[in-house]
């Protein structure tokens, strides 16, 4: 096998992380990195013994030896060079959410279908976590019996303070909605993939919390703690917290709510699946276990072993019991899973993949409108 040569489109904060990722990975070489923001790009690249830095999009994609690309640009820049990334020829995994909104995301599928061999893939790490393969494959194998209910939560407290701020609170950047779209897109994704089966129609409410922000007057990294810092006001549109009733079209009813404004939860990700036999419950912020419930025996606290792992989520885990495989690794095998694909000649339309592929990240940017339009109108609202 030779190894694939990647390129990397953006250098930011998780621009790093699909950097130490792919870096995991034996069979492929990151040969190159590209950001608008050159300094950043060179200091990167120096930093990490990258070979190749360029100054622009064109540059990096006018490699003929680089083979597939990483878009980790912000939002609204995605359709523009995740199209570019397509008719260069070259393999892509791109960032969530695929684009602004489901015109451009669409746009993008019917690209793509021009491209057959192109191989794409939207980078939903939290459905590789190895326990969620194996809630997905006790699903599909009938154990839980016949799912019935899905519920579940994703909190953060990142942008808790009005001093908080962060591109992806601009409509401009980041799209129409936020919490839902950052955060929320994740659980669905995570949940439609474990089931199944897609959410069809959706009931929300969405508030923003903080009406009013402090913007920094300068630039500060994501996540960071922002000090001595002048700032300015800015009216906010898009929502710290939203929850959301959902039927899916295998006939699963359930809710979920996500938020950025609740404190002391870090990437509180959590859900459970009903069954008519059992129920299944995980956590990412403990993500090496995973609880199963019974009616007429004892409940099972399970920690990830992958000697008792079904074939399918084995693949993804190789720690040996005890040692916690957690959020870097679900992340590791998101990108090995698309690499895997292409080292193995899958071809898109005709073999399955474990990661997301643009259609269902379509789908979700289609989830994300339905419920920005559901909250509005009160009213349930069916996704086109």
């Amino acid at each position: 096998m030779e190894r694939i040569k990647v390129g990397i489109i953006g250098m930011g904060y998780i621009g790093v992380s699909h950097l130490e990722a792919i870096r995991r990975i034996g069979f492929t070489e990151l040969v190159a990195v590209a950001d608008a923001n050159t300094a950043l790009a060179r200091k990167k690249a120096a930093e990490f013994f990258i070979p190749k830095c360029y100054d622009t999009v064109e540059a990096l994609l006018a490699d003929p030896e680089i083979q597939a690309v990483h878009n980790c640009t912000p939002n609204n820049l995605h359709f523009e060079i995740n199209q570019k990334i397509i008719k260069a020829g070259k393999h892509i995994l791109s960032e969530k959410p695929l684009a602004k909104n489901s015109d451009e995301s669409g746009r993008m599928v019917e690209l793509l279908a021009q491209h057959p061999k192109t191989v794409a893939a939207v980078n939903f790490n939290y459905r590789m976590n190895p326990l969620v393969q194996e809630m997905r494959n006790k699903v599909a194998s009938g154990e839980i019996g016949k799912v019935t209910l899905a519920h579940g939560s994703y909190l953060q407290d990142w942008l808790l303070y009005e001093t908080d701020y962060n591109w992806r609170i601009e409509p401009d950047i980041s799209g129409p909605s936020r919490c839902i779209a950052d955060i929320g897109s994740h659980w669905m994704d995570a949940v439609q993939h474990v089931v199944g089966a897609r959410i069809v129609e959706v009931c929300a409410d969405l508030v923003t919390v903080l009406p009013v922000r402090k913007k920094p007057t300068t630039q500060v990294e994501t996540f960071a703690l922002n000090k001595n810092v002048e700032y300015e006001d800015r009216k906010i549109t898009t929502e710290d917290y939203g929850a959301v009733l959902f039927k899916m079209d295998n006939g699963v009813h359930g809710v979920f709510h996500v938020s950025e404004v609740s404190a002391g939860r870090g990437c509180f990700f959590n859900f459970e699946i009903d069954g008519t036999k059992a129920s299944m419950y995980w956590n990412q912020e403990t993500a090496d276990q995973m609880w199963m419930g019974h009616r007429d025996k004892d409940n099972l606290q399970i920690m990830r072993n992958p000697n008792n792992l079904s074939a399918g989520a084995k693949e993804y885990s190789y720690l040996a019991k005890g040692h916690p495989e957690g959020w870097n690794d679900a992340f590791r095998n998101n990108i090995y899973s698309f690499y895997k694909y292409i080292a193995d000649g899958k071809r898109p339309g005709v073999d399955k993949s474990d990661f997301a592929t643009f259609a269902e990240a379509h789908h979700i940017i289609k989830l994300t409108e339905a419920i920005l339009k559901s909250s509005a109108s009160r009213q349930w609202i069916a996704v086109p």
